[in-house]
């Protein structure tokens, strides 16, 4: 099965500027795509993810790998080693470094417009919901009314805080996502790259027609 799957997830559609949630602490990555400079900060929380994300930055393994699954004002997902130099056409999102990570959903962190999360396979086969080793998606976001957030915390049998309401009414994101993924960073500088990446034409699998490659992932403290 493919990471991230979203199928059965409704409405998706969203917007603007990253809502930041956490100012100070954690490790900034820089992602130099073929559309521009992305830059993301790490959470410091989410210490397995954080870790894990940094040494394959270091070992260069993002570097020449695609986004190969866009889905407009959803997000944007990469990390498959598959990609790279995969031929045009090819399905992507199996691919891994040949481990998971354990789950680390810590409520903080949310899917608000921005946020770097951990793609993984469903529920069904991953019922502890553990995450790729490299796979991940930077949300993209639909702004919500209280209302639609009034539905969702009834189906997620969820009470969301007034940041979380503050942020999906105003930036936007992806609040059915939450307490099921590992939200592990944010991006703190290029959501108009971002936003780039998720309007590109795609075909019936979400692969963006045109590559777009991340040519160059590096460590920036």
């Amino acid at each position: 099965m493919k990471f991230l799957m979203l199928a059965l997830l409704i409405i998706i559609a969203f917007i603007p500027k990253a809502f930041s949630m956490e100012s100070v602490s954690g490790t900034n990555i820089l992602l130099k795509t073929s559309k521009g400079d992305i830059t993301l900060k790490l959470y410091d929380k989410t210490k397995n993810h954080k870790k894990n994300f940094i040494d394959l930055v270091n070992k260069g393994y993002y570097d020449g790998l695609l986004f190969h699954r866009v889905i407009d004002d959803f997000m944007i997902q990469g990390g498959d080693p598959d990609s790279k130099d995969a031929k045009p056409g090819a399905r992507l999102g199996m691919g891994g470094p040949g481990y998971t990570i354990p789950a680390e959903i810590i409520p903080e962190y949310f899917h608000k417009k921005g946020a770097l999360s951990a793609a993984r396979t469903g529920d069904q086969m991953n019922p502890t919901r553990r995450s790729s080793g490299s796979q991940f998606f930077i949300v993209t976001g639909k702004v919500f009314t209280k209302d639609e957030l009034k539905m969702y915390e009834q189906r997620l049998n969820t009470k969301f805080t007034d940041e979380e309401i503050n942020a999906y009414t105003s930036v936007g994101g992806a609040p059915f996502l939450d307490g099921q993924y590992s939200v592990f960073g944010e991006v703190i500088n290029g959501m108009d790259v971002v936003d780039k990446i998720s309007s590109v034409k795609k075909d019936a699998n979400d692969r963006p027609l045109e590559d777009v490659k991340i040519i160059k992932a590096i460590l920036v403290k």
